[in-house]
């Protein structure tokens, strides 16, 4: 088996951990977070607002206008910055040929429809 098979494998095996190993981690958290509450409760013991209130933060709350510009922005300068990579990498290299374009225009229209929806969300940021 050689380099020209380890090293694609070895990439999407790498990007397959970095999704999967914290959805692992915070569902492990979780499951003893839990755990602590349920012997906390059937022992009769009063359960701490620290706790209640680490459970309630974890709680995904609504998009927001100022979450959806953010996430746009930085989206939209990953496929700026892929575009600019493959031009420069191209230019410098002699190739011409400039097929990253295709692939920098995937992030730079997920950013621009998450900026598109930040016009249209009615969810303003909350005040604290």
């Amino acid at each position: 088996m050689g380099p020209e098979i380890v090293v694609p494998v070895a990439g999407c095996m790498m990007i397959a951990a970095i999704v999967i190993f914290p959805f692992l981690f915070k569902s492990r958290e979780r499951r003893e977070l839990h755990a602590t509450l349920r012997a906390a409760i059937e022992k009769g013991q009063p359960v701490p607002a620290e706790v209640i209130e680490a459970m309630t933060r974890s709680v995904k709350t609504p998009p927001t206008r100022l979450r959806d510009l953010r996430t746009g922005v930085i989206w939209l300068a990953v496929g700026i910055g892929v575009g600019l990579a493959t031009y420069f990498g191209d230019f410098i290299h002699g190739g011409g040929d400039f097929d990253g374009f295709g692939i920098a225009s995937i992030p730079a229209v997920i950013g621009v429809a998450y900026i598109v929806l930040s016009f249209f969300n009615p969810n303003k940021e909350p005040r604290v």
